[in-house]
């Protein structure tokens, strides 16, 4: 795919379509943002979302409870299954990943199947969840990668067989942004019987997704990045056929099917997702992500990913011109907003990207940039041109 056919009309000419937006994100009154893959911007909706749940904390108390705030969780399932092409029954609400990981892997029977699929691209949380269970017997295979930027279908095909319960691997890489295949991945697991899960943290937002397309079992993700929600909250999505036959051996209130019976001799957990809750939800991560969906829902996925990839391919290009390498996948359809640039200080890099008030990230090796729809290309321009600039000059 080329870099013309993610274009609309004008979408690099100073300012896109969406750049409307940028006005709503006050971070960009100081400051040029290139971070939204650590952390997204705060939008004044977010703001006012959050202001709306302190409020009612302030006049109503506990009391919101009743008609408020139980109706906010609703709708945030609701609006979460939406963005990744579930029902709300298949939604499930955690405070970060690694919980939501740690109520899967205690709900998997490794008995029969004692092994555990992974790469070595994956953010380490993955990986954990299941070393961590290496003294029950869990074996954990990960897969190399061929090239430090994604790992074919086939090198994890050849890992599964039938003693594999789960492929448990990422949609976007956070190590090179390179968008997996993840329907490739889950028929690749399904053929063995395995199941599969995608940590999907760094796609969710900025590229589309749709879990009943691609077959997965589990996908988990959350306001920390690109749905603009900030951290304590993110959603797995569970099967809708698969969660009855998982009981999971971690549970907390919210599971329980009758929780407001409060019976200690009783365990009747959801026959949806919700049989993976476990205490009660932040609520101000949970308003402060109802509006960061406010921007998602009415701007659309398909918006947001033709805008971003527009700016990554300007800046991947931009970057090689200077001669830069960025670590990037070869074909533009399968880049992601991320973008890792070669530094032999990746550290100092970002320190000197902050004196000029142009706030990126660093990985082992690269100064990482990831732009977003509130993004344009003058930013981009000038995060280059200082990286360009040695430190005193």
């Amino acid at each position: 795919m080329t870099l013309a056919s993610f274009l609309d009309a004008g979408a690099l000419a100073g300012a896109h379509a969406l750049a409307r937006y940028r006005s709503e994100f006050p971070i960009f009154r100081d400051a040029i943002y290139l971070n939204t893959c650590s952390l997204g911007a705060l939008g004044e909706r977010t703001r006012r979302r959050s202001a709306e749940f302190f409020d009612l904390w302030q006049t109503r108390g506990a009391s919101a409870w009743y008609d408020v705030w139980w109706d906010a969780l609703a709708e945030l399932r609701t609006r979460y299954a939406r963005v990744v092409g579930a029902s709300p029954a298949e939604i499930a609400l955690a405070p970060s990943v690694s919980v939501a990981l740690s109520a899967v892997g205690e709900a998997i029977d490794y008995r029969r199947r004692p092994k555990v699929v992974v790469t070595a691209l994956d953010f380490p949380t993955v990986a954990y969840q299941w070393l961590a269970k290496r003294p029950r017997g869990v074996e954990l295979v990960v897969v190399e990668s061929p090239d430090g930027i994604s790992v074919p279908p086939e090198a994890i095909a050849a890992a599964v067989d039938d003693r594999t319960a789960l492929v448990a691997t990422s949609h976007v890489y956070f190590t090179s942004g390179a968008i997996q295949d993840i329907k490739s991945v889950a028929e690749v697991a399904r053929r063995c019987g395995a199941l599969t899960l995608v940590d999907a943290y760094q796609s969710v937002g900025q590229v589309p997704v749709d879990v009943k397309a691609a077959g997965v079992d589990f996908l988990t993700a959350g306001g920390l990045k690109w749905l603009l929600g900030g951290p304590g909250i993110v959603l797995l999505y569970v099967r809708a056929e698969l969660a009855p036959q998982l009981a999971p051996a971690i549970v907390g209130w919210f599971g329980h099917r009758n929780q407001f019976a409060f019976d200690p001799r009783v365990l009747e957990l959801h026959d949806d997702a919700r049989r993976f809750e476990l205490g009660t939800p932040s609520l101000a991560a949970v308003y402060a992500q109802l509006g960061g969906l406010d921007y998602i829902d009415e701007i659309g996925i398909p918006a947001i990913r033709r805008v971003t990839a527009a700016l990554t391919e300007d800046l991947i290009a931009r970057a090689r011109d200077l001669g830069l390498r960025p670590k990037v996948a070869s074909r533009a359809e399968d880049r992601s907003a991320i973008v890792m640039l070669p530094a032999p200080d990746p550290a100092a890099g970002v320190r000197h990207l902050a004196a000029a008030k142009i706030i990126a990230d660093a990985r082992p090796g690269h100064v990482r940039l990831s732009p977003f729809f509130y993004n344009v290309q003058d930013d981009h321009v000038s995060a280059l041109e200082r990286l360009g600039t040695p430190p005193g000059h």
